[in-house]
C-alpha cells in the first residue's frame, strides 16, 4: 500500500490528492472512482468523483479519519444494530457504514430505473398467472417443477386475487456492474425486502458528513417514495370506513431476536405506523384485530417483515408462533391488504432468472431492459450439462432459500479445489433441483475510505420499486449499496460486510418533499388516538417498573456504602436491617449474615461481578430489554439515555474487574424481563474484586449512574404524550415505588432502627426526603414529624399518600376491559390517604409502632395484587371471545 501524507496547502488539487491516495481496482473490475488512463497515462477520477473532493478542500480531506469517527459513533448512539449470523455467537453488532457515498450519475440511474419498473411489472404478472390460470407452466415457460417444488409457492393462495391485482407492493433488485460499465441484475427480493430503513439512517448520516457535496451535486432525496408508499397501502386497503379516517396500517415484525429489528423499528416510526408482532394480532369473523388496551381495534393493512411460511400457523407453518392464525382467511375474503402478498418468495429464487428473457418476450413482447446474469437451473438436464461443463467460471446457489434444509450459501466455482470437483459434481447429480449455476460477473469495485487511503472493495446495489396501486410503478431514488469485506467478494452483510449511502444525482431538480402533509385540512383534525397493543403496553408497564427498580437499587447501594464508610457504628439493628435490604434486592447475595467489613466486600464485588444476576446491573438490563421491544414508541434521546446507562455501567464493572471491555448491550436486550436474581459471588472472588475497586470508586459511579437515571426519568415524566401506554408506564413506576417505600419504611421501623440518629437519617436518604424533612422541620428529629413528611404528606412526591393520589389518578383514567372498569382496580387500594390516621401510626405497642408495620405490610400486598391484576386484565387477556377457524 502506498504511503500518503496528507497536505494542507490550500491550493493543492485535492482530486490528485484523492487519485495518489487511491489503489486502483483489481484488474477485471469496473472503478468506480478512478477513469482508464488517458492518451498521456494520467489517472484522472470518473465524475463527479473530482468536484466531490474539490468541495471538501485539502483540509477537509486530511479531516475524513474524524469524519470516520463521526459515523461510527452516531451509530452507535442511535443504537442501529444488525444481527451477523456468521458470528460465533449470533449477536447483534453496530451497523457498518463506509464513510464514502456510492455515486450514480443521472445517465445510469434512467437506465436503472426503466429497467427495474419493467423487471417489478413483470414479477407481478408472473404471480397473477402462477395463482391463476397457470398458463406459463402449461406452456413450459417456466418449468412447473421449480415452482411447485419451492417451499416459496403457498397452494393455499391458488385463486387468491389481491386488492387491485398487486401482488408485489415493494420489490427489490440487486445490480451489479460489469467491466464495461453495464448493469446486471443477479437477484430480486419479492418477499419483505428490507433495507429501506438502513438507507434511511445511511442517508441522514452521510448527508451531514458532507453537507456541501451533497447540495452542489443536486443528490436526489427520497422522502416522496415513503409518501409514495403510505399513499399506495391507503389506496389499497379495504373501504368501508368513515369520511375523513384513515385506514389503520400496522408493521409486521418477526420481534427484537431478528437481524433487521432496528430497521422495523425505525420504519415504523418513520412512516407513523404501528409495530406489531403476531401476537398482538388476532382474526375475529374474517377480519383481522389489534388488542389494544381499548379492545381490538380493526387492521386494514399489514405492512409485513416476517416470511411467508411464518405468517399463518393455522395454514402454512404449524410451528410458527409469529404469525396469526388465519391471517390467509382474511386475505381470501378481501378484508385485509397485506404487502407484498404472501406466496411471493420463490420469484427469489435465482433460478428464475434463467427464464424471464422469454417470459418477458411473450408477455410484454420486448426484451428485458436490464439483463439478467446467465442463469441455469440443474433441475433440467440440457441446463446442468452446460453449467457443470463451465463450472470455474460459474457461480453455485442454492435454488431455494440457503436457510431450509439442503440449502448452503454460494460457492464460487474457480474457488473450489480441483481434488472436490467430482463430490460437488455427485452432489449435483444426485439432487440436481436444489442447485443453481449463475455465471460470475466480478463485481464492480467502490471507494472505501480507510486509514489515509482510499481501498476498492466489492460493491452490490439494491435497488427498490414501489408499485402505485393502479399498475404502475416508481424507484426509490437511491438505494442500498453493500460493499464486501476485503477478504470477500461475495457481498454479504451477513458476513460481516459494509453498506454505503448511495448518492443519485440530477441535473434537474431536486425534489425536496418532505414525509410531513403539506397541508392539513379542518375536517381531518380530530382527537387523536394511538394504539397501544398490549405487548407495547405491558412493555412499558415494566419500563417503568424497573426504572423505579433501578433508581431504588442505586440509591439503597449509595447510602449503604456512604453509611458504612463514616465513623458512625455500623453495627446493631440498623446494619441488620441494611443487610435485610440489600439481600431482599439482590444486591448481596442471600448467605448468613456477615461481618460489616465482609458486607461491604460483598456489596462492592456484587457491583461489578459479571456473575451476579441481581441488583442494578439486573435491572439496568431488564430496562434495556424493555425499551428495546418498544423502539418505536421512544424518542431517540429516550432510547439513547437507556442505552448509555447501561453500557456505561457495565464498563465501570468490567474496570472494576480489571479489564477494559465492556458486557456487550445485544446480553440486555435479549435477557428476559423476568430473570432470577442473586447469583452468588464467591468470598475469594469478593476479596479480589474488592481489591481492585476501592467503595469510593463504586460510590462516584453509583452517583454518576444515579444522576443518568434521574434523565431517564424526567423523559419518562416530561417528554412523553400522555396516552394510555404513558399512563401504564407511570402506574407501573408508582406500583415499584409503593411496594419499596413501603418495604423500606416497613423494615427500619420494625428494628426500630429509626429511634437512632443514622437510622432516622438514613430513612430519609432512602425516600429522598431529607432536604424537605429539613425545611419543614428545622432543628428537629422526631418520629411523629418523619412519619407525616414519609407517609401522609400528600406534597411529597415520595410519600406514600402521594403515590397512592398519583396510582388512584391513573387507574381511574385506564380503559374499560370485559373484566370490568379501569376504575374498579382503584378498589384495591385505600380509599382515602393511606387509610390510616397520623395518631395511630404514632402508638406504639410493646415497643413497636404496630401501626406502621400493619399498614406496611397491608401496602405491599396490596402493590403486588394491583400487579398481578393489571397484567390479567390489560396484558393476558384472561377473558376472551370463542371463535372458529376452518382451513
Amino acid at each position: 500500500m502506498p504511503q500518503f501524507l496528507f497536505q494542507t496547502d490550500p491550493s493543492q488539487d485535492v482530486a490528485s490528492l484523492a487519485v495518489h491516495a487511491a489503489l486502483p481496482a483489481r484488474p477485471g473490475h469496473y472503478d468506480e472512482l478512478r477513469a482508464p488512463p488517458d492518451a498521456s497515462g494520467a489517472t484522472q477520477l470518473r465524475e463527479p468523483w473530482p468536484q466531490f473532493f474539490e468541495l471538501l478542500g485539502t483540509s477537509g480531506f486530511a479531516d475524513l479519519d474524524r469524519r470516520v469517527d463521526g459515523v461510527a459513533r452516531q451509530i452507535r448512539e442511535n443504537g442501529i444494530t444488525y444481527n451477523i449470523y456468521a458470528e460465533a455467537n449470533g449477536s447483534a453488532r453496530p451497523w457498518s457504514l463506509d464513510l464514502l457515498p456510492f455515486v450514480i450519475n443521472d445517465t445510469d440511474w434512467a437506465a436503472i430505473e426503466q429497467g427495474v419498473c419493467q423487471r417489478a411489472s413483470l414479477l407481478n404478472r408472473v404471480l397473477a398467472d402462477v395463482y391463476g390460470p397457470q398458463t406459463l407452466l402449461a406452456d413450459k415457460l417456466i418449468p412447473p417443477a421449480l415452482v411447485f417444488g419451492h417451499p416459496g409457492y403457498l397452494r393455499p393462495l391458488r385463486g387468491y386475487q389481491p386488492p387491485g391485482g398487486t401482488y408485489l407492493h415493494i420489490a427489490a433488485f440487486d445490480l451489479a456492474r460489469a467491466s464495461d460499465g453495464g448493469w446486471w441484475v443477479v437477484s430480486q427480493r419479492t418477499q419483505a425486502p428490507s433495507g429501506l430503513g438502513y438507507l434511511l439512517e445511511n442517508r441522514l448520516t452521510i448527508s451531514g458528513m458532507f453537507p456541501e457535496a451533497f447540495k452542489q451535486l443536486r443528490v436526489q432525496h427520497l422522502a416522496t417514495s415513503y409518501r409514495r408508499l403510505m399513499d399506495m397501502l391507503y389506496k389499497l386497503s379495504p373501504g368501508g370506513l368513515p369520511a375523513h379516517t384513515p385506514p389503520r396500517i400496522v408493521l409486521l415484525t418477526p420481534g427484537p431476536y431478528n437481524e433487521t429489528y432496528f430497521e422495523q423499528t425505525y420504519l415504523a416510526r418513520y412512516l407513523g405506523v404501528t409495530l406489531v408482532e403476531g401476537g398482538d394480532l388476532v382474526v375475529r369473523d374474517k377480519m383481522l384485530y389489534l388488542k389494544t388496551l381499548h379492545g381490538l381495534e380493526r387492521v386494514h393493512a399489514v405492512l409485513r417483515r416476517l416470511d411467508d411460511d411464518f405468517c399463518d400457523p393455522l395454514e402454512l407453518r404449524s410451528d410458527s408462533t409469529l404469525g396469526v392464525p388465519g391471517l390467509l382467511q382474511v386475505m381470501r375474503a378481501g378484508n385485509v391488504l397485506v404487502a407484498n402478498s404472501l406466496g411471493a418468495s420463490f420469484l427469489e429464487s435465482p433460478a428464475i432468472n434463467g427464464f424471464l428473457p422469454a417470459i418477458s418476450r411473450r408477455l410484454f413482447d420486448a426484451d428485458l431492459l436490464l439483463p439478467s446474469l446467465p442463469s441455469w437451473w440443474c433441475g433440467e438436464a440440457a441446463a446442468r450439462e452446460q453449467a457443470l461443463a463451465n463450472l470455474p467460471g460459474m457461480v453455485i446457489k442454492s435454488t431455494y432459500p440457503s436457510n431450509m434444509r439442503g440449502g448452503f450459501e454460494p460457492v464460487i466455482g474457480r474457488a473450489v479445489p480441483p481434488s472436490d470437483t467430482a463430490a460437488l459434481h455427485a452432489r449435483i447429480a444426485d439432487n440436481p433441483d436444489a442447485y443453481t449455476v449463475q455465471e460470475y460477473l466480478p463485481l464492480s469495485q467502490a471507494p472505501s475510505w480507510s486509514s489515509g487511503h482510499i481501498v476498492p472493495r466489492a460493491a452490490m446495489l439494491r435497488v427498490f420499486v414501489i408499485a402505485d396501486g393502479e399498475g404502475g410503478w416508481n424507484v426509490l431514488p437511491g438505494g442500498l449499496t453493500r460493499i464486501a469485506s476485503r477478504e470477500q467478494q461475495i457481498v454479504s452483510m451477513q458476513r460481516g460486510g459494509s453498506s454505503m449511502d448511495t448518492w443519485v444525482t440530477t441535473r434537474g431538480a431536486v425534489d425536496t418533499f418532505s414525509m410531513l402533509p403539506v397541508q392539513l385540512r379542518l375536517e381531518d383534525i380530530a382527537p387523536a388516538h394511538r394504539p397501544v397493543s398490549s405487548r407495547a403496553a405491558e412493555n412499558l408497564f415494566w419500563m417503568g417498573r424497573y426504572t423505579e427498580r433501578a433508581e431504588n437499587d442505586v440509591r439503597l447501594a449509595t447510602v449503604a456504602l456512604t453509611w458504612l464508610n463514616s465513623d458512625e457504628d455500623n453495627a446493631g439493628e440498623l446494619f441488620a436491617a441494611v443487610d435485610t435490604l440489600c439481600r431482599r434486592s439482590g444486591l448481596v447475595p442471600a448467605a448468613p449474615t456477615l461481618s460489616a467489613r465482609m458486607f461491604e466486600s460483598t456489596l462492592v464485588a456484587q457491583l461489578v461481578s459479571d456473575e451476579a444476576q441481581g441488583g442494578v446491573a439486573r435491572n439496568l438490563g431488564a430496562l434495556a430489554f424493555a425499551a428495546g421491544q418498544i423502539r418505536d414508541r421512544l424518542s431517540p434521546e429516550h432510547w439513547r439515555l437507556v442505552v448509555t446507562a447501561h453500557e456505561w455501567f457495565m464498563r465501570m464493572a468490567s474496570a472494576g474487574r480489571g479489564r477494559d471491555t465492556a458486557a456487550p448491550l445485544s446480553a440486555a436486550v435479549s435477557a428476559p424481563v423476568s430473570a432470577s436474581v442473586s447469583a452468588p459471588v464467591s468470598p475469594s472472588i469478593s476479596a479480589s474484586i474488592s481489591a481492585s475497586i476501592s467503595a469510593p470508586d463504586v460510590l462516584r459511579g453509583l452517583r454518576s449512574l444515579g444522576m443518568q437515571l434521574s434523565a431517564i426519568t424526567g423523559s419518562q415524566t416530561d417528554r412523553m404524550t400522555r396516552d394510555d401506554g404513558w399512563r401504564l408506564l407511570t402506574i407501573g413506576r408508582q406500583i415499584e415505588r409503593l411496594a419499596a417505600m413501603a418495604g423500606l419504611l416497613g423494615e427500619l421501623f420494625r428494628r426500630n432502627a429509626v429511634l437512632g440518629d443514622s437510622g432516622f437519617n438514613m430513612l430519609l436518604d432512602l425516600f429522598d426526603s431529607k432536604i424537605t424533612y429539613r425545611a419543614y422541620y428545622p432543628g428537629r428529629q422526631e418520629v411523629p414529624a418523619l412519619l407525616n413528611l414519609l407517609v401522609q404528606e400528600p406534597a411529597n412526591p415520595r410519600s406514600l399518600a402521594c403515590v397512592l393520589s398519583v396510582l388512584r389518578k391513573e387507574l381511574a383514567r385506564l380503559p374499560d376491559t370485559v373484566a370490568g372498569p379501569g376504575k374498579d382496580l382503584v378498589n384495591l387500594l385505600p380509599s382515602e390517604g393511606v387509610g390510616v390516621s397520623l395518631a395511630d401510626l404514632c402508638l406504639q405497642t410493646q415497643g413497636l409502632y404496630a401501626g406502621v408495620l400493619t399498614l406496611c405490610t397491608q401496602l405491599e400486598l396490596a402493590a403486588s395484587s394491583l400487579s398481578n391484576e393489571i397484567s390479567l386484565r390489560y396484558f393476558s387477556h384472561a377473558a376472551g371471545h370463542d371463535q372458529t377457524l376452518t382451513a
